[in-house]
């Protein structure tokens, strides 16, 4: 168990204002959180903190992350398309999302008694990782959104509305400039920074 967790646990994700208070979104979903994470461990993942959210690994590839909205708790796999999903119950992240894939959960009650299929998707995640499969893009001129840009527009529905009206050119333009760096820690300061500009409906050479 990583201690960070317990943070995030305890006080939430420190990446908004509402951070140690009760109206944190990690606050709307305790018990929901920790069920997930003791079900996530019990498949073997290595515990860590990536994007100031609980990440689960494997051999150092990220497999699965925790993370808290206001509708709802959520694990949301890595290379979800790549799942069979036959339960149908894995969620797409947004329109322009092509791996991720979401298990929503907002009762305690529904987890548990869905604890074996959780078990079975986390497993499955894990075997995708083992067996070096990636997730084909469909289209190489097809806009990909980085991992960090589509956490921070589901945290906050307002800057997912705002760049989504942006023109596609615009899109495109903030898009390699967050991917251009090679370090996570740097694409989110550099869509941090952005996020005024977007919000404006500014492009990044505007």
């Amino acid at each position: 168990m990583n201690p960070g967790v317990d943070t995030y646990l305890a006080e939430g994700c420190g990446r908004c204002p509402l951070v140690g208070t009760p109206e944190c979104k990690v606050h709307l979903w305790p018990e929901v959180l920790r069920h997930l994470r003791r079900m996530i461990l019990d498949c073997g993942l290595t515990e860590e903190v990536k994007w100031s959210m609980p990440c689960y690994t494997w051999q150092g590839a990220n497999v699965l992350i925790l993370a808290a909205f206001k509708e709802y708790a959520s694990i949301s796999f890595f290379k979800g398309a790549l799942l069979q999903d036959d339960q149908g119950l894995l969620v797409k992240q947004g329109e322009n999302t092509q791996a991720a894939r979401l298990l929503k959960f907002t009762r305690v009650e529904d987890l548990l008694e869905l604890e074996p299929v959780v078990k079975a998707y986390i497993f499955e995640a894990i075997e995708v990782e083992k067996a070096g499969l990636k997730v084909e893009m469909k289209d190489k001129d097809e806009l990909v959104l980085p991992e960090e840009l589509v956490w921070r527009m589901e945290e906050n529905p307002e800057l997912k509305a705002a760049f989504e009206a942006l023109t596609p050119g615009r899109q495109r333009g903030y898009c390699l400039h967050f991917t251009g760096a090679k370090q996570s820690k740097t694409r989110e300061a550099r869509i941090e920074k952005c996020i005024p500009k977007i919000m404006a409906g500014l492009g990044f050479f505007d």
